[in-house]
């Protein structure tokens, strides 16, 4: 695990200014902790009792999960001295993160022009619900508003039974990936052009652009996509069906693998039916072919159909609630919970990245910092000394 002076990883030689909250902002600034940037985290002096945009608890799984392998640093960003501090972070560092609404960075004077004042090779990454200008932009953007504005919300749920959201922030998460995305683009053209940029990213863009071949279907060939659901849209077999002691997905829409999968059900009646002899067909009757998969899947359980797909080449797996995802021996092969120690809670795990690199690895090296735990020694880099230190806290200027 480690600690920051052990801070290593493909991304050591950046320094991030983050100053983001909630949950878009924080996952992009997730990304190049993990991979280990040296990331200050900015949050308002405590004594100036404002609130920084989260309502959970720090201490809880959602914070400590998005915040960790970061530096807590203190500042007031409202004060001109704050914003001197601040300006002498910028001028040492590479980029910074931000995803207030579009209008607060520029009456705080950190927009991207005045960044690039103070250090040309600054990036500034900015998330917003709906982009940086635009007839929305003043509009607050929230995960669930921004799933429905960008078509996932149409596309998901049972028809007939109205719109449903996605079980997890799919745009909140989105925006973040693709924001770190922005980021690591900038900073290798940065190396040819010596210069930074703005990488501006919006809930609502990430939100359609994570619906893909459904988007598609409209921009290509201007067809609607409805709620299907559990259902594959355009696969089928692809979807739900229930076992003897639970549920499983199937994952058969071609024709080689609709093959195997009657042969894996020991049904060659089903595969002979002319109902379902291509994709064509078995789209056109779906709901009877279900119904006979249906039929033969629930005479028995998940475990013996988990394991006579596997021998039988069949794309489907059992579907888990979270303690089975994490109790899953691949799950716990691929190392996705990660521990570390957090002096509070003792040791925790965390969700792990999903990537892995073979010469440069990632590393979970610390618990999300208190607020401001660092905040003396960033200081002190700085050039302050300690009395000066002293007289900035009791203006809480930091």
């Amino acid at each position: 695990m480690g600690n920051q002076s052990q801070r290593r990883g493909a991304l050591a030689r950046y320094r991030v200014i983050d100053l983001t909250r909630v949950r878009s902002g924080p996952t992009a600034v997730r990304q190049l902790a993990d991979w280990g940037a040296d990331v200050i985290k900015i949050e308002t002096p405590p004594g100036l009792n404002l609130a920084d945009g989260w309502g959970g608890k720090r201490t809880g799984a959602d914070f400590q999960n998005l915040h960790r392998n970061k530096r807590g640093f203190t500042l007031n960003l409202k004060d001109p001295e704050g914003l001197k501090i601040f300006n002498q972070l910028v001028e040492r560092s590479d980029v910074v993160v931000e995803n207030y609404r579009p209008d607060v960075k520029f009456r705080l004077k950190i927009d991207y022009e005045s960044l690039k004042q103070v250090n040309r090779r600054i990036i500034l990454a900015s998330i917003s619900g709906f982009g940086q200008s635009g007839p929305y932009v003043k509009r607050p953007g929230f995960d669930q508003v921004t799933q429905g504005m960008g078509g996932l919300m149409a596309i998901t749920g049972e028809p007939g039974h109205g719109p449903m959201r996605a079980g997890c922030a799919v745009s909140d998460s989105a925006s973040g990936l693709y924001c770190a995305l922005g980021i690591m683009t900038a900073l290798l053209e940065r190396e040819e052009s010596g210069e930074g940029q703005w990488v501006e990213v919006s809930l609502l863009n990430a939100m359609i652009a994570m619906l893909d071949f459904q988007a598609a279907r409209w921009t290509v060939d201007h067809e609607v996509p409805e709620q299907a659901g559990n259902d594959h849209p355009t696969s089928i077999p692809t979807g739900v069906f229930q076992t003897a002691d639970g549920y499983m997905n199937i994952a058969a829409g071609d024709d080689e693998m609709f093959t195997r999968l009657c042969k894996a059900l020991d049904a060659p009646a089903i595969r002979s039916q002319a109902e379902y002899a291509d994709r064509i067909a078995r789209s056109q009757n779906r709901a009877a072919l279900n119904q006979a998969l249906q039929a033969v899947m629930v005479t028995r359980d998940s475990a013996y159909w988990t394991t006579r797909f596997e021998e039988c080449g069949v794309a489907g797996g059992p579907i888990y609630k979270m303690d089975q995802v994490f109790a899953d021996p691949q799950v716990q092969h691929n190392q996705m919970a990660v521990p570390v120690h957090h002096p509070e809670l003792g040791t925790i795990e965390l969700v792990n990245q999903p990537f892995r690199l073979s010469r440069t690895p990632h590393e979970i090296r610390t618990a999300t910092p208190d607020c401001g735990a660092d905040t003396d020694a960033i200081l002190h880099e700085l050039g302050y000394l300690d009395g000066q230190i002293a007289d900035l806290r009791q203006r809480f200027v930091v």
